[in-house]
């Protein structure tokens, strides 16, 4: 929306004239739907944009920053005609954040607190013991990195939209690897011979994890912040984030007498639900751009190509964990064949199969 006054040169109160300026009502964006949300009220152009409010060009500037001021477009090689238009599905922001991230806290604490209490962590199979010291612990590397390099895509967004779906994705992420480093932490004190430092061994060391870390310290080197979303939701999640956490560890663990680890990262699933309903609107209104749809089209299917080559070939290292338990509740093959049909309901979705 623009200023219908002439004062153009002026960033005084009152130089411009909005539609909507003499209503007491904040109606100076076009809500999605019939009415303006809660979430639309206080998050559409908190992020203000010189080309929409800001007469006076940008109120800030960071030293070195591209073009002069605070956001650029040219942070991401995608296009838009409105970067304004998109409207995160989940509608998060900061209180409903916050409570949600309580919430989830709350009940794993309180799961892992009453199975303290009740003896449950030596009841699990030894062999399992050691196997959530080696890969569980070397899981919440791989959500840490995640959540750092959303940490640092966040800041580059040039919407408030943006911004939010991406900080609260890597809030998520940052959450779970802290989830699972307290986890961990806390039963190993009822466990003979435990070793919190072999999770880490593993990432660093393990040959099963290094295309793991591979992919994401690739994702983690990209300049591009929207590449980085496109690549961990579209990409990285349903190839080996599902695969691991819901493929093997919720899966595998009840059969091997532990019924502690699912309910501490089933948390991540719905999280991975709700950003990728949100990575999808976005990518989705960009694939489907009126002006530059062709040009993001070409773009999105470039960065598909580079990742998914990347999360293919980490998944496939990681199928001798699921040898390993004693109880072997599904196969690696199956699994694997869930994810692929996975990413190609995404990909037909987004049109770019």
């Amino acid at each position: 929306m623009v200023a219908t006054s002439s004062s153009v040169g002026s960033g005084a109160a009152g130089a411009a004239t909005f539609v909507g300026s003499t209503s007491r009502r904040y109606n100076y964006f076009e809500p999605r739907g019939k009415r303006a949300t809660h979430y639309e009220d206080v998050t559409v152009d908190v992020q203000p944009d010189p080309e929409r409010y800001l007469i006076q060009n940008w109120i800030i500037e960071f030293e070195g920053g591209k073009g002069g001021g605070a956001y650029t477009k040219d942070s991401t090689a995608a296009l838009s005609s409105n970067w304004h238009a998109f409207r995160a599905p989940d509608q998060e922001w900061e209180r409903t954040h916050y409570q949600r991230q309580s919430k989830i806290e709350s009940m794993v604490q309180s799961v892992i607190t009453n199975a303290r209490r009740a003896g449950a962590p030596r009841s699990f199979d030894k062999n399992w013991q050691m196997i959530l010291q080696k890969h569980l612990g070397a899981w919440k590397h791989a959500e840490f990195g995640l959540g750092t390099s959303l940490m640092q895509a966040q800041r580059y967004g040039y919407s408030q939209m943006i911004n939010n779906a991406t900080l609260t994705n890597s809030s998520y992420k940052m959450r779970l690897a802290q989830d699972i480093t307290l986890y961990l932490a806390e039963i190993g004190m009822d466990l003979e011979g435990w070793d919190d430092e072999l999770g880490k061994k593993c990432w660093l060391e393990d040959p099963i994890w290094q295309p793991t870390r591979e992919a994401i310290e690739t994702i983690m080197g990209c300049e591009d912040y929207l590449e980085q979303y496109f690549a961990i939701n579209i990409v990285f999640e349903p190839l080996v984030g599902e695969l691991i956490r819901s493929g093997f560890f919720m899966q595998a663990a009840a059969a091997n007498n532990d019924f502690i680890t699912p309910p501490v990262i089933s948390a991540a699933e719905a999280d991975y639900e709700r950003n990728l309903a949100n990575t999808v609107d976005l990518i989705y209104l960009l694939a489907n751009d009126e002006q530059y749809g062709d040009h993001n089209r070409k773009l999105f299917k470039g960065w598909l190509a580079k990742h998914r080559d990347l999360a293919d070939k980490a998944a496939i290292a990681l199928q001798p964990i699921w040898s390993q338990p004693h109880s072997k509740p599904v196969s690696f093959e199956d699994v694997k064949a869930v994810s692929h049909e996975r990413i190609s309901q995404i990909v037909t979705e987004l049109g770019l199969s």
